[in-house]
């Protein structure tokens, strides 16, 4: 029936804040309304947090929805979608929220509205337990302009916990349907590049992450070359809080892309950080796969959503790829069929529904 409420549960799956960031983006591509009960519920502090709350009324601003239940804490929302719009808008967590998160509800949206779309996220930048917004530049996006997105990400200051403040433009310009993706070759590594970075910090902690990263990577027989970056206040892209980091990304012969991120933490050595993150990539590597963890997990709303039937092998199958799949599946009506067990190297072939951008 239409306009009937599409009923979510978020304590779903893995039961986290991805659940209600895919349904909020699904809902605004297809036009369909939602209600959304159970957010986080899995979670120690179960409910809307800041970023969730941006992330979503950011969406609706863009789809021009009627949506209730919008405060911190709420378990439950109601999202119902009226139009894809464009045009400028700017949002802010006003917390060291990510942004790299709440562009992964906004980014459907944005590949299908009417007009382009630009949009300024502020919060934060590089957090645990998201993606760094590096991630998405080198990684998520190339990836996603292969199924014909046209997106660009520029980073306009670094924003840490506690206070945030990070600034990131995206831009969009429309698509009228997603092509499917083959990422099953791995085609062996061509090179691995990387960045080292750091705000408010003395600049041999960003030399001890790079070269640490460099030798181990080294070892193995890969080329490799992590650029450094350290920023200090004046800087025009200096965080308001010190923190550092370091991402790795592996280019495999196939054109495929997969990284590993690590960031830095108090009394943690930097040889430390660096080190977690480069064997994170080697281990992943020598599965064969070209896909990580965190790509296989990003991927599946967009293949989904495409025309025509995606494959890809991924690095380890976790739960907040198998929770996207279920939730592309009740909501978008996308069938999946997954080869390999949770923790381990898997096969995702999801058939699309061809979603095609409204005139």
């Amino acid at each position: 029936m239409p306009g009937e409420l599409i009923e979510i549960d978020g304590s779903m799956g893995e039961g986290g804040g991805q659940i209600l960031r895919n349904a909020v983006a699904l809902s605004a591509v297809l036009l369909k309304p939602i209600r959304v009960y159970n957010i986080r519920a899995r979670r120690s502090n179960p409910g809307l947090r800041p970023q969730h709350l941006t992330g979503v009324r950011a969406v609706a601003a863009l789809s021009s929805a009627d949506a209730s239940g919008l405060r911190v804490g709420s378990r439950e929302i109601v999202f119902k979608p009226r139009r894809l719009g464009g045009g400028r808008m700017r949002f802010d967590a006003g917390t060291a929220g990510s942004t790299t998160l709440m562009l992964q509800s906004l980014m459907p949206a944005m590949a299908f509205s009417e007009r382009p779309v630009e949009v300024e996220l502020r919060g934060g930048t590089n957090n645990p337990m998201a993606p760094p917004v590096e991630y998405f530049q080198y990684v998520l996006l190339p990836t996603l302009e292969r199924m014909g997105c046209r997106f660009e990400l520029e980073l306009l200051r670094r924003g840490f916990y506690p206070r945030g403040g990070g600034v990131v433009r995206a831009r969009s310009t429309p698509i009228d349907e997603l092509k499917p993706i083959r990422l099953t070759e791995f085609g062996g590594v061509k090179r691995v590049f990387g960045l080292s970075y750091s705000c408010r910090l003395p600049s041999h902690i960003v030399e001890r992450m790079a070269s640490t990263a460099e030798k181990i990577i080294r070892e193995r027989g890969y080329d490799v070359e992590v650029r450094r970056e350290v920023l200090k206040p004046g800087d025009r892209a200096c965080s308001l809080d010190p923190g550092c980091g370091i991402i790795l990304v592996a280019e495999l012969g196939s054109g495929a892309l997969m990284a590993s991120d690590n960031l830095g933490k108090l009394g943690v050595p930097a040889e430390r950080v660096a080190e977690e993150a480069a064997r994170d990539l080697l281990s992943q590597l020598d599965t064969g796969a070209p896909v990580d963890r965190h790509l296989g997990d990003q991927l599946v709303i967009w293949a989904s959503l495409a025309s025509g039937t995606s494959e890809y092998r991924v690095s380890e199958l976790t739960t907040h790829t198998t929770t996207s799949i279920e939730l592309c599946r009740l909501l978008a009506g996308s069938e999946a069929e997954v080869e390999g067990g949770l923790g381990e190297p898997a096969t995702i072939r999801i058939a699309g529904i061809g979603h095609r951008r409204r005139a």
